[in-house]
């Protein structure tokens, strides 16, 4: 890795992943590392590159960019699991805000 430096980090989902993977697999085999990769965006994806984007967007409006891809990738069912994943952010969410988010999600399912 001489020579080479990040220049941007930006996070993407896991949906964008398996579209990315899917296309270099068109191109010419994938690593093993790859292989890895995208069999586990396969397991775990839950909806189509399209529509995470678009939830995303949505959910990117009252959260951090960072917060709304992780929803977007895990798609919590109910206030508990919500709860879970904003555990060891910085600040609390009200539960109106929490009863949007899950609105929101339900409609992405």
């Amino acid at each position: 890795m001489i020579g080479k430096k990040v220049i941007d980090t930006d996070p993407i989902t896991i949906a964008e992943v398996k579209q990315m993977l899917e296309e270099l697999q068109e191109q010419h085999e994938l690593t093993y590392e790859q292989n890895l990769a995208f069999d586990h965006v396969t397991k775990f994806s839950k909806m189509d590159e399209e529509s995470a984007k678009k939830l995303v967007e949505k959910l990117a409006e009252t959260l951090k960019k960072t917060q709304a891809i992780k929803l977007a990738d895990v798609m919590p069912e109910d206030m508990a699991d919500l709860r879970l994943i904003f555990a060891k952010e910085r600040g609390t969410q009200k539960k109106e805000d929490m009863e949007k988010i899950l609105e929101i999600l339900e409609k992405y399912r």
